[in-house]
């Protein structure tokens, strides 16, 4: 009987140790800061909010050379805070949501934009456009007994040197906490979960060449560049 060897877990590096997160799944909430949300054509308040999902191996650390994907010729940046939970569980009281909260990082939610434009107006899944190889660079993760829990703060990214999204982690329209809180509704949340929480205005084009720096206030920062395929 032919055997496998075991595939390697995904995982991300822990600020001022050699000790990795092990990840299990990615979930990403959309449509979460007022300005993005003007800039995509919609209403901030219209609805709840909107999950999607990223396959755990889609993680690219800092520092990469990531190749222009496959099946696009609109590649987007969209720079959010990461959460990565220690504990879950289900319908998860707003109260208690931050409890479940081991860490914090950076990460880029790259999209292929033209396939997103394609699925929405087909009400087609998203799939396409958000869960593709590499595309989901991440920085490392600041414990919270480190960085306390991040509710405002600078949020950043630039291309080249040039600033593309600046905004503050207050403009959410759902806190990281609302957001578990939601989540926990649809999915049984888990230790190892990572949850991207929204981007501000400004999303861009990325072509081969460009170097991508981004940050959060009080978190590790994420570079990475874009190389031809």
């Amino acid at each position: 009987m032919q055997t496998f060897d075991p595939v390697p877990q995904s995982s991300l590096a822990i600020v001022g140790t050699d000790a990795r997160f092990p990840v299990r799944r990615i979930f990403c909430a959309g449509r979460n800061y007022a300005d993005h949300v003007r800039e995509m054509g919609n209403d901030p308040k219209a609805e709840r909010p909107v999950f999607f999902s990223k396959p755990a191996d889609a993680i690219v650390e800092s520092g990469a050379a990531i190749a222009y994907p496959l099946d696009t010729a609109d590649l987007h940046h969209e720079v959010e805070l990461v959460l990565a939970l220690s504990t879950g569980g289900v319908d998860i009281p707003q109260h208690a949501a931050l409890e479940c909260i081991w860490g914090y990082a950076v990460g880029v939610d790259l999209t292929r934009r033209d396939r997103q434009a394609e699925a929405k107006k087909a009400g087609a899944p998203w799939d396409a456009a958000k869960g593709f190889d590499n595309s989901a660079p991440i920085g490392a993760l600041t414990p919270t007994r480190d960085c306390g829990h991040r509710n405002a703060g600078r949020i950043w990214l630039s291309v080249n040197g040039a600033v593309k999204q600046d905004d503050d982690l207050a403009s959410t329209i759902w806190s990281a906490a609302e957001i578990i809180a939601f989540l926990s509704r649809s999915w049984e949340l888990k230790r190892g979960d990572l949850i991207f929480t929204g981007t501000p205005a400004g999303v861009g084009p990325l072509m081969p060449g460009d170097r991508v720096s981004c940050g959060v206030e009080g978190l590790a920062e994420l570079g990475f560049s874009i190389v031809a395929r």
